[in-house]
């Protein structure tokens, strides 16, 4: 009988172990880690939220820098921090592609991190050069075919998403078009305005004035869908080649062994804040489209980039600079 007792009494207080710790969190400054320097887009989006979520959470929510060595130092200080729900990390695409570019990273992407949500994806282009005469992608891949050798396309570094997608629309298009890498967006689109190179992938917050000057030709969004930030502009899959689909990511990560409660709170708040409408002019402006998914639909998603990018890094032969 009071065996029977005690098991019910220990029942009884893991049931209510959830909802205890849930209310406890946070009990102290939620830090979120950014793993680029201050000033760019994700540094913004980052702050954005963090003034929220101070202001639902009921404590200080402070972003960190930690820039430096493709995205990696921010996502092995998380990994390696105290798992209570008061550090995080807004993660990039990096975080998974990291191990198939570098010989040595000091985390395993899947076991080594608690996915909290997906929260934007970064809204990339294809554009060319005005002088090439093509309107659509399909237009693209005929032009690339009848003139071996002439297409070159930039990229921000060696081993970055546009070198990435880049390389699959290789891939998949049956197509060789030479890789020029440069330190960033703005040396490249300036050679692409100068006609040095033909063809490139990048964001459209560093490509839209460009395009909208006339300098470069916008033909497609690299998305599985039409991009709410472009609902006019086609996909590269129905442009001209389907199943085509390349989503820079940024998300929300927890060191492993954060607790539910925590993860849950902490989503729960996120996803509030993402309906806001002045967040959402915020991240129209970043070019960025807001997304906002379960804990387990962004796990299911991470491990499905991983593969993804794995394979064009290795079909590829790409190298981290």
């Amino acid at each position: 009988m009071i065996k029977q007792l005690m098991a019910g009494i220990a029942l009884a207080a893991a049931a209510l172990c959830g909802p205890a710790q849930a209310q406890n969190y946070p009990s102290k400054p939620v830090t979120i880690v950014v793993p680029f320097a201050p000033g760019g887009a994700t540094d913004i989006m980052a702050r954005t939220l963090a003034e929220r979520l101070n202001k639902r959470l009921g404590q200080p929510v402070i972003v960190e820098n930690k820039p430096g060595a493709g995205t990696m130092i921010a996502s092995e200080h998380v990994a390696r921090a105290q798992p209570d729900g008061h550090t995080v990390l807004l993660a990039a695409s990096s975080l998974g592609i990291a191990p198939a570019l570098y010989a040595k990273v000091n985390y395993d992407p899947v076991k080594d991190f608690t996915p909290i949500s997906l929260v934007a994806s970064v809204v990339h282009v294809l554009q060319v050069h005005p002088s090439i005469p093509v309107k659509n992608v399909a237009e693209l891949i005929a032009w690339v075919k009848a003139n071996p050798g002439k297409a070159n396309y930039g990229s921000v570094g060696a081993g970055t998403s546009t070198h990435l997608e880049s390389e699959l629309f290789n891939t998949m298009a049956g197509v060789k078009m030479t890789h020029v890498p440069y330190k960033g967006s703005a040396p490249a689109l300036m050679d692409l305005v100068g006609g040095n190179l033909q063809v490139m992938f990048d964001a459209w917050a560093s490509s839209g004035p460009f395009v909208k000057d006339g300098k470069t030709r916008l033909l497609a969004v690299t998305t599985a869908q039409r991009s709410k930030l472009l609902p006019d502009v086609p996909t590269v899959a129905e442009s001209g080649l389907p199943g085509y689909e390349a989503m820079p990511w940024l998300g929300f990560v927890a060191p492993a062994g954060t607790p539910a409660a925590a993860v849950n709170r902490f989503h729960a708040e996120l996803m509030e804040v993402l309906k806001e409408p002045e967040v959402q002019d915020k991240f129209r402006a970043l070019g960025l489209d807001i997304i906002g998914n379960t804990p387990q639909q962004f796990a299911d998603f991470i491990k499905r980039d991983i593969v993804k990018w794995a394979k064009v890094v290795k079909d590829s032969g790409a190298k981290a600079d």
